[in-house]
């Protein structure tokens, strides 16, 4: 690996990244660049830039990505109803992409030879953040500290930080969340703490998204989602940008009880992990976009699109947004939506959604077919016969033969 001269930083801010800015400069006595993202998290990064120069950055970056990260990355994955192991919405993963896509046009403009991230050597975000990486610029140095240091504990890095001199405020450190979290506006995450025990039921004061069920109001909530072309454009009537869109679907789902989950799922590096989750918009997303698939999409096409699914929601869990595999599955995905348009209705309640009405200018739902009333000759009933024999045909010949059923 040649000498490294810049290295970009993903920086939040916190504890744990400035620590590894100033390690950074000492390890490898050389410029860093900070990169912030505000993906919708709800902080506020108006001294964000001030705290990493006051560290030694040469230069920080601040960037509001909300409308890129829910147009470019959230919605084409809703496209395809993603989700991962049954349950998971992908609210972390889907993030990481985008983060990966800044650091190295930073590092393109600013001439960094390197980038860097605080993934730990357990997680999947490691290998998401240096997949995209190597996929955007093969020549790229990443620098992983949390895989080099041995700063292993909180304690280790605040006496760190106090050796060095860099502002910590000790006064909240004992008001901490005894979890690792992750949000964006996609969701919130939560990990270790209680939670590493899968038989220990979540304190109702973790959640900060999502009023509990039991206490969620008792009158329902019901929304019209206008969709064109698979991606929700407006809210009861009202157009909206894509980040607008998630931004109220979160409150509104939050005050319901919507988008809470809570499972143990099997990271890429081979160990299985709990979390839980709240992905209140999102969870709206799903429901509504399967509902206006429902009535126009081709059959044999929603069927391939259910089939491809888990692989498509596996490569964005495991950081191959930016490979090749993905982007021919998104260019089918997203052919398939040019006729999934018109409004969906939803009603929610005390934690579910029910679908309670879609309509379409393009829909294939012809009652004038389906009707149990007199369908006046839009449909022969006696050509199901011929039907079912054909389909029965190998069946008959297996059991003609005398083949056994078990």
């Amino acid at each position: 690996m040649s000498a490294i001269k810049k290295i970009v930083l993903s920086y939040s801010g916190g504890l744990d990244t400035t620590a590894i800015l100033k390690w950074l400069q000492q390890t490898y006595k050389c410029e860093v660049v900070t990169f912030t993202a505000d993906l919708g998290d709800g902080d506020d990064y108006s001294h964000v830039r001030e705290k990493a120069l006051e560290t030694g950055a040469v230069d920080a970056y601040v960037d509001d990505v909300r409308e890129e990260f829910v147009r470019d990355f959230v919605y084409p994955m809703f496209r395809c109803n993603t989700i991962y192991e049954g349950v998971y919405l992908l609210g972390t993963s889907i993030a990481r992409p985008l983060i990966t896509k800044r650091l190295v046009e930073i590092a393109e403009e600013t001439g960094a030879d390197a980038i860097a991230h605080g993934a730990t050597g357990k997680g999947n975000d490691q290998v998401r953040f240096e997949l995209g990486a190597y996929a955007l610029k093969p020549d790229i140095q990443v620098v992983a500290p949390w895989r080099e240091w041995d700063l292993t504990s909180r304690e280790s890095l605040m006496q760190f930080c106090e050796k060095h001199q860099i502002p910590v405020d000790r006064k909240h450190e004992g008001e901490k969340s005894p979890y690792s979290m992750d949000a964006n506006l996609l969701h919130i995450s939560y990990e270790g703490g209680i939670l590493e025990d899968p038989m220990s039921e979540p304190e109702e004061a973790m959640w900060l998204w999502t009023q509990s069920p039991e206490t969620a109001p008792d009158e329902p909530r019901y929304l019209a989602l206008t969709y064109e072309r698979g991606d929700v454009v407006a809210i009861d009537g009202k157009t909206m940008t894509p980040a607008e869109v998630l931004t109220f679907l979160n409150r509104v789902g939050g005050e319901h009880g919507i988008g809470r989950v809570d499972i143990v799922e099997n990271r890429y590096v081979g160990m299985k992990a709990r979390g839980c989750y709240e992905t209140p918009g999102g969870t709206i997303l799903l429901k509504g976009h399967r509902a206006m698939e429902s009535i126009t999409l081709d059959r044999e096409l929603g069927h391939l699109k259910d089939e491809l699914m888990p692989r498509y929601a596996k490569l964005i869990y495991t950081g191959y947004w930016w490979a090749p595999e993905r982007q021919a599955l998104q260019a089918l995905i997203d052919d398939s939506q040019q006729y999934v348009n018109g409004e969906v209705r939803l009603k929610l309640y005390k934690g579910n959604i029910t679908v309670v009405g879609r309509q379409s200018d393009d829909t294939l739902y012809d009652s004038a077919i389906v009707t149990f009333e007199d369908d006046a000759g839009a449909y022969d009933q006696a050509d199901a016969s011929g039907f079912i024999r054909l389909n029965a045909l190998r069946l008959r010949v297996a059991a003609s033969k005398g083949r056994k059923h078990r």
